[in-house]
């Protein structure tokens, strides 16, 4: 029995309370998949604030209809299509993505959308290799530390310096 037409809408509302909700849509298809596998793929982005969809190109188009900030997704809604909603870190549940094709070996990245902007598949894995917020974060830290550092030698260099050339001046005469 096919879907009424209610639930269709149902299913076009709950898509764009979602995509309202995500930074970036990533779409891969998954032909080949099995249950299980798209299962495994789900667990694997939900912990990064993803969320990994399959439905039908159709009931997407009409979700991102009049948004112009998914209105670019839809030269990417060809084929068998599941859908990545990335919500929270971008660049791990990519990652993550990344990690599952290398293990299943039958998805393929179709592109993605970010900020209204269409995105190639390698615009997509180059953003999965950037640092994640926290390494970004312990990186800005360390900056920060070495440099509060160098002045705190430095501040405490000054003194010292001073009384070793009084004290050489005094040990001269």
């Amino acid at each position: 029995m096919g879907r009424t037409l209610v639930n269709k809408q149902a299913i076009v509302a709950t898509l764009k309370q979602e995509l309202s909700e995500a930074t970036m849509v990533a779409v891969i298809n998954y032909q080949g998949l099995t249950v299980a596998e798209i299962t495994d793929l789900r667990r694997r982005i939900r912990p990064k604030g993803g969320l990994c969809t399959v439905t039908k190109n159709t009931l997407m188009g009409k979700a991102i209809e009049g948004d112009a900030n998914w209105q670019a997704l839809e030269p990417l809604l060809t084929g068998s299509s599941a859908f990545l909603l990335l919500k929270d870190d971008i660049g791990g549940s990519i990652k993550a993505y990344h990690d599952f094709q290398k293990a299943s070996k039958k998805t393929e990245l179709h592109g993605g959308v970010m900020e209204g902007k269409i995105l190639t598949g390698a615009d997509v894995k180059a953003i999965g290799d950037l640092p994640s917020k926290e390494q970004l974060m312990a990186q800005v830290a360390g900056a920060l530390n070495s440099i509060t550092a160098k002045i705190a030698i430095g501040v405490k260099e000054v003194p010292a310096s001073i009384a070793r050339s009084l004290q050489a001046h005094v040990d001269k005469e």
